[in-house]
């Protein structure tokens, strides 16, 4: 893999740092790795938590080729699965010394490609030990998910849990008791991760309270249901004082005329409030980062995945940032 957006929440000397120029520093104990890795084709994370449980954090394959969509990452010589699985084994190398290479968690934010379009491919190359995602177990919300991406998927899974044994949960928004540490714990009791929101069930910011969000099935024809997009899944880690958002591609901006649900950024913030670094939703598109929401959330970084050449979208990005005299850090690294 050659280039990334990575960050640390390190409980160690600054000096252990990467360094600019230099191969990535190896997982250490105790440290929060956080890669993004950039393939040009959607979002892909992989995290390492503190005591050395990993999750995959997306795996897209989407977007279009050159002149609307940015170039594929590293080179178009792999698919963007094959990289991610690649950079993957690098990075858990330490792991795979103590036994089978796997991934703890696999999560999934949306069943768009550009999310999901590389997950089957990367389960196929390692293997995953539990995953999550918004629609286990019917795949019926808020209509039956069954277009060929999906399909393909739901037998992917099938297949998993009868041959490998493998843990398949829908978020369940409130909880900190769902993704948690797997090897160490009681070692890193300030490590939590929140879910914060899935299918327009969103977490109220009180013990594992939760609220709906979106109107009742019932009371809506179909044309107006809720959106792929809005149903997203989104989470929030807490490693001592340094927080992290990840929130799908959820809207935040509704378009004239439409209802007040649709906004499903601001109930997040209310919840979520200050983070030091967060994943933009839906790629900073037209319709993401309202002003209540970037102010709440006023993170140091924002992660910027993209797969097309308007992401984000410029002139609401100036004016939003002029605004609220907010900063755009991003670190670009160099190949591994």
């Amino acid at each position: 893999m050659r280039k990334c957006f990575v960050l640390a929440a390190l409980l160690v000397p600054p000096a252990f740092a990467q360094q600019v120029g230099q191969p990535l520093p190896p997982w250490t104990p105790g440290t929060l790795d956080i890669h993004q890795i950039n393939t040009g084709r959607g979002n892909a994370g992989l995290l390492i938590f503190p005591d050395g449980t990993s999750m995959l954090l997306d795996a897209g394959a989407g977007g279009r080729v050159p002149p609307r969509g940015t170039v594929p990452k590293p080179d178009a010589s792999r698919t963007p699965g094959e990289w991610i699985a690649r950079y993957a084994r690098h990075m858990l190398a330490h792991d795979a010394a103590h036994g089978t290479l796997a991934i703890d968690y696999a999560y999934l934010t949306h069943f768009h490609d550009d999310h999901m379009g590389s997950m089957v491919g990367v389960g196929r190359q390692i293997p995953f030990h539990t995953m999550i995602d918004r629609g286990s177990p019917s795949y019926n919300y808020p209509a039956p998910l069954d277009n060929a991406m999906v399909k393909t998927y739901k037998a992917f899974l099938e297949t998993q849990q009868k041959e490998n044994g493998l843990k398949v949960e829908r978020l369940r928004p409130g909880r900190n008791d769902q993704i948690v540490l797997l090897r160490e714990p009681a070692k890193y009791p300030n490590f939590e991760i929140r879910n914060i929101a899935a299918n327009g069930d969103i977490w109220t910011g009180v013990g594992i309270n939760t609220r709906e969000q979106f109107p009742l099935l019932k009371d809506l024809p179909p044309a107006e249901y809720p959106d792929e997009n809005m149903c997203s899944l989104a989470i929030r880690i807490s490693y001592g004082k340094f927080d992290y958002f990840s929130g799908g591609d959820r809207p935040g901006r509704a378009s004239d005329g439409a209802p007040l649900w649709n906004d499903m950024e601001t109930p997040v913030a209310k919840a979520v409030g200050p983070v030091d670094a967060a994943i933009l939703n839906h790629h900073g598109n037209r319709n993401s980062q309202n002003v209540f929401y970037v102010g709440t959330l006023r993170p140091r970084v924002f992660i910027i995945p993209v797969w097309s050449l308007d992401h984000p979208v410029t002139m609401f990005w100036t004016g939003c940032f002029r605004r609220r005299s907010i900063r755009v850090r991003a670190m670009v690294l160099p190949p591994i």
